[in-house]
């Protein structure tokens, strides 16, 4: 009987991280954070890490992930310079842009040629 629990426990618990909320929605053929703001990707980002730190992230918060957050799908966990946790869609670090007032915003797509809405 312990065993029969142990299992159902284990079944359970695994459905429910297959279940677990992307740190991102898709929004109007784009990605956006909880919040409904718009993300973004770095094209000077490479193999997995960000490239976006001290004045370019405050103009550019990343999207945070927690510690105890796990890769899932397209998504993976990146440490930046900081040591700090950041989602990543498809080794690209996620982003969002300080001058965006609202969901729906994209004023940082195509800024400086490098800054793109992130699709999924």
């Amino acid at each position: 009987m312990r065993i029969h629990k142990f299992v159902l426990a284990l079944l359970a618990s695994a459905s429910l991280a297959a279940f677990a909320a992307a740190p991102a929605m898709v929004s109007n053929g784009m990605l956006t954070g909880s919040n409904g703001m718009t993300l973004y990707t770095f094209d000077k980002d490479a193999g997995g890490k960000s490239a976006c730190n001290g004045p370019c992230a405050a103009n550019w918060p990343p999207l945070m992930a927690m510690d105890n957050d796990t890769a899932s799908g397209d998504y993976s966990v990146i440490t930046r310079d900081d040591g700090k946790k950041q989602w990543a869609l498809k080794g690209k670090p996620l982003y969002y842009w300080v001058k965006d007032q609202k969901p729906g915003d994209t004023t940082g797509d195509g800024f400086n040629s490098v800054w793109h809405v992130a699709k999924p």
